[in-house]
């Protein structure tokens, strides 16, 4: 009998949260430089529906938060915007996101091109198993953005100071990757992810694995490449989210809820989901 009764609470507390849902997003989904743009985007895992005809646009030289509850579909909107969802059995994406114009679903992309342009920073860090040069040179590599060594070792040399992870390497380049603390392995990334030249960079609850320290580097880094390119991050740290982005957006059962700058979010949202979300009410 308990059990039954647990069953239905939980169907309850469902139901309600769909029933309060908006009909539409609410906050300005629209903005004036859009780097990024997407419309009616719906992204189904077989028969399941995870993803519901979202639409945002992303600026330039912004930093926007992904937040909402565990399974609400952030992360899978997040993977979108590079097509990583492509590597997924049963996954399929409708609807249309654009990068400086260009539909990215388009037949005739060159995907590796696409992911070379917006790079991704996952949750665990994953460096390759070769020195600290190779994991930063590897991409300049093979994609032909350097001409000669000299030009690939200043590039390795550039990235790792835009991650703030030179000095503390520059005598152990030689030496693995997977030798560095945890911290120092997510910076080597980013500092990979960078060495490519791309225009959006997609983080993945980059911080989740890290010490404080470690994810205060990280959120210093996100500072200063925010004028140079356009960051999206997927957090569940509420306190992250207000520090380090200007836009956030709230996702809730495969819907966008609500986005909006990110002071307005957090201080007089829109829509009761988002206001009961950042108080810790449920999430």
């Amino acid at each position: 009998m308990e059990i039954v009764m647990s069953n239905s609470m939980v169907e309850t507390a469902s139901q309600i949260e769909r029933r309060v849902m908006p009909d539409k997003t609410l906050g300005q989904i629209v903005v004036d430089n859009p780097r990024v743009s997407a419309r009616n985007v719906d992204v189904f895992y077989g028969d399941k529906h995870a993803i519901d005809d979202i639409s945002l646009d992303i600026g330039a030289s912004q930093v926007i938060s992904f937040i909402g509850p565990s399974g609400c579909g952030k992360s899978t909107f997040l993977r979108c915007l590079n097509r990583m969802n492509d590597t997924i059995d049963k996954c399929r994406v409708e609807g249309e996101i654009n990068i400086d114009g260009r539909n990215i679903y388009d037949p005739l992309i060159d995907v590796v091109s696409l992911r070379a342009r917006v790079g991704m920073v996952f949750q665990k860090a994953n460096p390759f198993p070769k020195s600290i040069f190779d994991n930063i040179a590897y991409g300049p590599t093979i994609h032909g953005l350097a001409s000669s060594k000299v030009e690939l070792e200043q590039i390795v040399e550039t990235s790792l100071q835009r991650a703030g992870l030179w000095e503390e390497v520059k005598d152990r380049l030689d030496q693995p990757g997977t030798g560095l603390s945890g911290g120092q392995q997510q910076r080597l990334c980013i500092a990979r992810t960078i060495a490519v030249s791309p225009e959006v960079i997609l983080m993945d609850e980059p911080c989740s694995a890290l010490d404080p320290i470690a994810t205060a580097k990280v959120e210093e880094l996100i500072h200063e490449l925010r004028e140079q390119y356009t960051i999206v991050i997927v957090t569940h740290s509420m306190q992250q989210a207000a520090r380090v982005s200007d836009r956030t957006a709230y996702f809730h059962l495969g819907k966008l809820v609500e986005v909006g700058d990110t002071k307005q979010v957090f201080t007089n949202p829109k829509h009761e989901l988002t206001q009961d979300y950042i108080t810790g009410r449920f999430g």
